[in-house]
């Protein structure tokens, strides 16, 4: 049981999200909410405060009589209800309800306990609710995402129950749930935030330190099969640039192949000796797909942590309007609900995640063409060359999933449409960048498969089981138990997807 206390970290994500497990708000969350729900309720008897006593939007500057406020809460909701397209996966919906529960534990919204409460409770047990795709753009946070959830919140909508799509009202009461109580703002509350952005951005960024775990894996095993010289994965030459990233991604690579018998050091094979000799007939040194990893994903490293870092103050702040400050008695308006923060991030990180499959699927180029590798029969193939193909067909899948990543990485960020009577005049499209970025992540994680498969296929023709690193014997294990070394052709699509599902899976122990 993790205890929650308006603070929370990726790890924190991790076990809620991927490990499910249940969590339990701290009293002193509890008294915090409940401070900041009786001040206001007392504050705005007679002022007055957006989204209490006021319209929404362009129509704030109408006035909403006492005996109607509680209405307009529902009307918000059930009005902004309006999403389309396909369903978000109920495990990022979930990372965004945990995202809006933190936010609201800060004691700034002025929300009855009961939103809580229930939240917590609809986490625990797995009670997801329906948010579609389309619809959100950022500006007032992700207003129609979010009223999806408040819709469940209130009773209604739909939700993801025991892998079945089912009616709120049904599955409340199976398990005997109520509706929240609403009060004073609680719908304006729920909607006004940047948790959906920001939920679903946490988790593409841990699948991306998973798929870059696996990159470098493959990057390294790809040096074994070469026989690479090993001087451009040194201490010394790394660190002859400054920055972190690279450090330690060469790092990673040098633990990766430690006990490799394949690798070489330059200075056994020429510095040893003159060579007296025009042309050399083994490369002095590696294409850049090989030879600059550290170079290529250092950058990457870097930016995800820095990613990483942003989302996380993200989820720890208030991110709603207006602000609710008990200590100063006061009520604060703004925009904290703009997610440009969320926006730049995701366009960021789908831009590195992009450069891993640009690289992924150069390695595999170069496994393929044996103008390249001199060692590899086309294609890695293993039966007989004209009759049989071997990866032949999956390089197109490979490449055509890049060229659709390096095209879904356009920027979101400066792509503001105005809407909501311009009101909403400079808007942030942060879920749409969260979105792309979960789709370029998972592309990344098909062309990687496929990759792995090849390096597979490549030490089975080569006979070098014996001689790779132990990491990569056990990604030869671990992908052979799926993919059996074949030389006749197959029907490939149902191996990749094993491989995809294989490395996306966050269980897996290899590149921990």
């Amino acid at each position: 049981m993790l205890k929650l206390t308006g603070s929370l970290s990726v790890n924190d994500f991790y076990k809620i999200i991927f490990n499910n497990n249940p969590i339990q708000l701290d009293k002193s969350v509890f008294q915090t909410i409940e401070n900041s729900f009786n001040f206001l309720k007392t504050f705005s008897e007679n002022k007055t405060i957006y989204g209490v006593n006021t319209g929404f939007g362009p129509m704030a500057q109408y006035k909403i009589a006492d005996t109607d406020r509680i209405q307009l809460q529902y009307n918000l909701i059930r009005s902004h209800a309006s999403g389309t397209g396909n369903p978000i996966h109920p495990q990022y919906v979930k990372a965004a309800m945990l995202a809006r529960l933190n936010t609201l534990s800060l004691g700034n919204s002025g929300v009855h306990k009961s939103v809580v409460e229930l939240m917590s409770e609809l986490i625990n047990r797995n009670i997801i609710p329906l948010i579609y795709e389309h619809g959100g753009v950022g500006a007032s946070g992700d207003l129609v995402q979010l009223a999806h959830l408040a819709l469940v919140l209130i009773g209604e909508g739909e939700v993801f129950y025991k892998d079945e799509l089912r009616p709120t009202k049904e599955v409340f009461e199976i398990e005997n749930l109520n509706p929240i109580t609403v009060v004073l703002r609680e719908g304006i509350a729920l909607m006004n935030g940047t948790s959906v952005m920001t939920g679903i951005g946490i988790v593409n960024t841990i699948n991306t330190r998973q798929l870059l775990n696996w990159t470098v894996l493959c990057s390294s095993a790809i040096n074994e099969i070469v026989e690479a010289y090993d001087d451009h994965l040194s201490a010394e030459l790394n660190h002859a640039k400054r920055h972190k990233g690279q450090h330690k991604i060469a790092e990673q690579m040098r633990a990766n192949l430690s006990d490799s018998k394949l690798t070489r050091k330059r200075e056994d094979y020429l510095y040893n000796k003159e060579q007296d000799v025009t042309i050399f007939e083994e490369k002095v040194q590696e294409y850049y797909s090989l030879r600059c990893v550290p170079q290529i994903l250092g950058p990457v490293l870097d930016t995800l942590d820095s990613v990483e870092n942003i989302l996380i103050e993200e989820v720890n702040s208030a991110n709603d309007n207006p602000i609710v400050n008990v200590e100063k008695q006061n009520v604060y308006h703004g925009g904290n609900f703009h997610g440009d923060y969320v926006s730049l991030e995701m366009d960021k990180l789908k831009l590195v995640v992009t450069k891993m499959s640009m690289l992924a699927e150069r390695q595999l180029n170069y496994l393929l063409n044996p103008s390249l590798n001199n060692i590899l029969p086309a294609f890695v193939n293993l039966g007989t060359l004209g009759l049989n193909f071997g990866m032949q067909g999956v390089q197109f899948t490979a490449t055509s999933t890049t060229a659709e990543n390096q095209t879904l990485s356009n920027p979101m960020y400066v792509h503001s449409i105005p809407n909501n009577n311009d009101n909403q005049d400079v808007v942030s499209m942060g879920t749409n960048a969260a979105l792309i970025t979960k789709k370029v992540i998972e592309n990344a994680y098909e062309v990687v498969a496929i990759e792995m498969i090849t390096i597979i296929q490549a030490i089975e023709y080569l006979e070098i089981q014996d001689k790779v690193s132990s990491k990569t014997k056990k990604m030869y294990d671990a992908i052979r138990n799926l993919v059996p070394a074949f030389k006749e052709d197959v029907i490939m699509y149902p191996y990749v997807n094993k491989v995809k599902g294989f490395i996306m899976n966050h269980e897996n122990s290899i590149v921990k």
